[in-house]
This record gives structure tokens, C-alpha cells and sequence, in this order.
């Protein structure tokens, strides 16, 4: 969870620097969970209450998190050591999301990079644990 809050708090539109793969996954994860629940839940409170407009609200949370999403996955793709617009390789039929994901899957690139340092192993995940107990 606490990875999720590190993207959103200090990363928000940060499309600079470097994400592990940790911080990816278990972003998109918690996202997922997150943005399923949501649906679930004023799905099911809108057709309780006859207000089926109220699943709307899922969308909005969708909104909220786009900028964030496609930030994260920049900086992955940069500890990769791809560019950020490497994720338009998705748009091409069949093969390009699968490549994606093996890149988005793929190890850190060792060392420095143009877009700075290893995130791996610098205490990361201290800084973590600090933004959970705020």
C-alpha cells in the first residue's frame, strides 16, 4: 500500500527519474483493487438505491489516477532504460502490449543511467515505510 501512496503523493506527474519494478507492480495492483472495489461498490449502492448514475464515480477515480499511471509506467520504462514514449509500442495490434509487458517486467538496468540512479538498493524502501506512517 505503501508504494501505491508514494506514487500518488510525491510522484503524481512526475515523469522524471527511475521507478523499481516493486514500485510498478504493487501500484498497479493496489489500482486495480482499488478501481474494481470502487465499481463494485456505488454499482451495486446505485441499483440499491435506483441511482444507477451514481457508478459514474468510478470514473472520476479513473480520472484522478491516469496522470499518475502513466507516469509510473514512464519512470519504469526508464529503469529499463527505454524512453517514456516506449509505451506507445501498445498501440500496435497483438504483439506490442505483450512486448510491453516484458519489458515493464524486465530487471533494472545496472548502474546509472541518463535518467539517473539505480533505485535499487538505495534504501528505498526505507523512504517507503516512512511515507506509511504519515
Amino acid at each position: 500500500m505503501n508504494w501505491f501512496l508514494k506514487v500518488v503523493k510525491e510522484h503524481y506527474a512526475d515523469f522524471n527519474g527511475r521507478a523499481r519494478r516493486e514500485e510498478y507492480w504493487m501500484f498497479t495492483l493496489f489500482n486495480t483493487i482499488f478501481s474494481i472495489a470502487i465499481t463494485v461498490v456505488f454499482t451495486g449502492i446505485g441499483l440499491a438505491i435506483d441511482v444507477p448514475s451514481l457508478a459514474a464515480l468510478s470514473y472520476i477515480y479513473t480520472l484522478a489516477l491516469i496522470v499518475p499511471s502513466l507516469a509510473v509506467m514512464v519512470r519504469r520504462l526508464h529503469d529499463t532504460g527505454k524512453s517514456g514514449w516506449f509505451f506507445l509500442v501498445s498501440l500496435i495490434p497483438l504483439a506490442g502490449p505483450i512486448w510491453l509487458l516484458v519489458i515493464l517486467c524486465t530487471d533494472s538496468q545496472n548502474g546509472e543511467n541518463k535518467w539517473g540512479e539505480n533505485p535499487k538498493g538505495v534504501g528505498n524502501n526505507a523512504a517507503i515505510n516512512e511515507i506509511g506512517r504519515e
